[in-house]
């Protein structure tokens, strides 16, 4: 696991300007994206809203699988190497209550999305520090074969124990087959943990 910078973006501004349901409907202008991936209910929703520091930009909802378009925002920060940027929302996998013709859209979907050409897009994985399952590690061995270095993302570790949160979070790296020179990172929505950590791996990544 890499050592970065914090870095202390000022979001100047920050709304919703599409959803998409089929790939013409997918940004393709020269803006830096940031796509997040994950399994349904692991805090995408959350995590924008507090990665952009808006109560409710992302619609959070206690029903997984609620997110089945690629959702776009739209951000502007105070950050002259990176004034700009567009982060996208793409539907969550794995719940399994969703009908099978609706989950049946949702891979097609994201690899569409993923595999359209775009010349500065970070991938970013998230997986939730409690309960890794095997779709994310099949997730990441699928980013990685259509060429991404995803950061990793470890949701929700305000909810792990301080007295098991070390070995909890080497056992998440390991049973994703974590690389030593990949990108890794624990986020809580609830406390703000990891904004600083995250901006700046994404600056980093954006800027390549």
């Amino acid at each position: 696991m890499r050592t970065f910078q914090e870095f202390r973006m000022k979001i100047l501004k920050a709304e919703f300007t599409r959803s998409c349901v089929s790939p013409e409907h997918f940004p393709n202008g020269d803006v830096p994206e940031i796509a997040l991936v994950g399994r349904s209910n692991v805090g995408k929703s959350s995590l924008i809203n507090s990665l952009l520091q808006r109560k409710a930009l992302a619609k959070v909802s206690r029903t997984p699988g609620k997110t089945r378009v690629v959702n776009v925002f739209s951000v502007a920060t105070d950050d002259a190497m990176l004034p700009h940027l567009l982060m996208v929302d793409l539907p969550g996998y794995g719940y399994a209550k969703v009908a099978k013709s609706v989950r049946a859209q949702w891979g097609p979907m994201i690899e569409s999305y993923l595999t359209q050409p775009a010349r500065r897009r970070t991938v970013v994985l998230l997986v939730e520090s409690r309960v890794p399952v095997s779709q994310d590690r099949h997730t990441m061995i699928w980013l990685r074969s259509i060429g991404y270095l995803p950061v990793v993302v470890a949701t929700k570790v305000d909810k792990l124990k301080p007295s098991a949160r070390i070995a909890t979070l080497r056992r998440l790296e390991a049973e994703l087959g974590l690389h030593e020179d990949e990108s890794f990172t624990v986020y809580s929505s609830m406390t703000g943990e990891g904004r600083d950590q995250l901006w700046g791996l994404l600056k980093e990544r954006s800027r390549t």
